[in-house]
């Protein structure tokens, strides 16, 4: 069933165009200098492809939970999936959305200078100004009370967000949010699975921290559940007016 990406509206900008790319699960809004959709298209059924081919000769790359070895000259997007994964103790998969954003993300950038890209709640930003992405958290009251602020010499940067109460992706975790920044895109949608998976009250909001706090690569963290947040790293929270 589709369900409404509500959140979509949360990243503020007036100065770029946005637009939408969608082949089977993978669904992207991105805002670019101009209309990329066909662009766009291309690069997100080349990753696709090279993704599909290689669960076609390695099934449990899909389904696996846990870390899985990599093969020799494997595609460089199933390494960096891989890769992603290991660090936190998963299955590759968790990096998928995270992966998709940030590869389609750079060959967009060959065309625009600014692009963003949001993938089922991931996003890859490369801007030249600052941004103001809004936090959705469900039901929790601070969902559009606060943004993060985002410079432009931070970016390019991956900002993914996992959730146990809102959207169907696996999360064995009940945060409303669990937002991760990093350089690497795959790596901030794989961690905000990871640590999503040990929030189940607000008083776990201290151990997601922790457990943060020994991932190499994150440049920060929100951790959100009911009326509680939890903030670790270089993260600039500002209230929405």
């Amino acid at each position: 069933m589709y369900e409404p990406k509500m959140y979509r509206h949360w990243i503020k900008d007036t100065d770029l165009t946005s637009f939408n790319v969608t082949v089977k699960e993978t669904d992207l809004q991105i805002r670019a200098h101009r209309n990329l959709s066909s662009k766009a298209l291309k690069s997100v059924q080349k990753y696709r492809d090279t993704i599909e081919r290689y669960i076609e000769r390695n099934p449990s790359f899909l389904t696996s939970l846990k870390p899985l070895p990599l093969q020799d000259n494997c595609p460089q997007i199933i390494s960096e999936m891989s890769l992603a994964a290991e660090a936190v103790s998963l299955g590759p998969m968790s990096a998928v959305a995270g992966a998709m954003a940030e590869k389609v993300g750079k060959d967009l950038l060959t065309y625009s200078p600014e692009i963003i890209i949001e993938n089922g709640g991931d996003i890859y930003l490369k801007t030249t100004e600052k941004r103001f992405v809004g936090i959705y958290a469900g039901d929790s009251p601070l969902t559009g009370k606060i943004a993060l602020e985002i410079d432009s010499d931070e970016t390019p940067i991956g900002i993914c967000t996992s959730s146990g109460t809102v959207g169907h992706s696996l999360s064995f975790g009940n945060a409303d949010a669990v937002i991760v920044l990093s350089p690497s895109t795959p790596l901030a949608d794989a961690a905000a699975t990871a640590i999503g998976n040990i929030i189940q009250k607000a008083t776990d909001i201290n151990f997601g921290i922790e457990f943060a706090q020994g991932i190499n690569g994150l440049k920060g963290i929100v951790i959100i559940k009911d009326d509680t947040m939890g903030i670790w790293g270089e993260v600039k929270i500002v209230p929405i007016n």
